[in-house]
């Protein structure tokens, strides 16, 4: 079967951004790819823009309807996917030119579950609304271990512009927790690493943009987090797993897995 890539991008009021992010997919002239839009019934021009879009290019599909977050606007995104190889574009993010087709050059001979992740530029925004970007995230030993080890920190991928995985991988992990509001990447991220075929690429692939006011700045600069019950319980376990074997790990974040 021949590769294709399903790009989702969860939006909600995104009109700002919208038409840029329509634009980077469609720019990647990727034959083999598709830009799937699920939008939480945005309240401003969003979904007319992506109407628009969609009316011209047939790669581009969009449903539009409530959801209980962005955990569940990922999994829809997901069930609507007709690639065997998943990547989310959040609407304020952007790839690297000719990404899409580098990623299905790297999938050819890759064995099934697997992850692929490179680097990603992080853009700042500055007091009068600019964005610069301010550094490179470039990953230099991460394993499993290391994730558990420096789970505070946040060595895992920044943002899912910089990575690509197998849409199989969700049969065996399920799908992203509809309870996480705040941290249903790192969530997914760990129990990949316990599992997945895990591959490194050493280019620059994603652009994450880190703007003022959006959820992921309150909760990183507030003192207190804003995670919820939910998350800290997470955030616990975490602490409490560090220290164990690999495989006693596994079983703690996949315990349907039979050794």
């Amino acid at each position: 079967m021949e590769n294709k890539i399903s790009i989702i991008t969860p939006v909600y009021n995104g009109k700002k951004f919208i038409k840029e992010c329509l634009e980077t997919f469609i720019a990647q002239k990727c034959c083999n790819a598709e830009h799937i839009i699920v939008d939480g019934k945005s309240l401003d021009k969003t979904l007319d823009i992506v109407k628009s879009y969609a009316e011209k290019y047939s790669h581009i599909r969009w449903i539009s309807e409530k959801d209980s977050g962005q955990s569940d606007a990922m999994n829809k995104g997901i069930k609507m996917a007709e690639g065997n190889i998943i990547s989310f574009l959040n609407v304020d993010d952007f790839y690297q030119p000719n990404v899409l087709n580098r990623a299905l050059q790297i999938f050819k001979d890759l064995k099934e579950p697997s992850f692929v992740y490179g680097n990603t530029i992080i853009w700042e925004e500055d007091d009068w609304g600019n964005y610069y970007a301010s550094r490179l995230w470039v990953p230099k030993f991460l394993t499993f271990e290391e994730l558990l080890k420096n789970h505070k920190l946040d060595p895992q991928p920044p943002n899912p512009s910089g990575y690509f995985y197998h849409k199989s991988l969700h049969d065996m992990l399920g799908p992203y927790n509809n309870k996480l509001h705040y941290i249903m990447d790192k969530d997914f991220i760990l129990r990949t690493f316990a599992g997945a075929n895990i591959i490194y690429v050493n280019e620059t692939w994603g652009n994450y943009r880190y703007i003022k006011n959006t959820k992921t700045h309150n909760n990183l600069s507030s003192p207190a987090r804003i995670w919820g019950k939910y998350e800290e319980i997470f955030n616990n376990n975490i602490k409490q797993l560090y220290g164990n074997r690999k495989a006693m790990s596994k079983k703690m974040f996949m315990p349907w897995i039979k050794d």
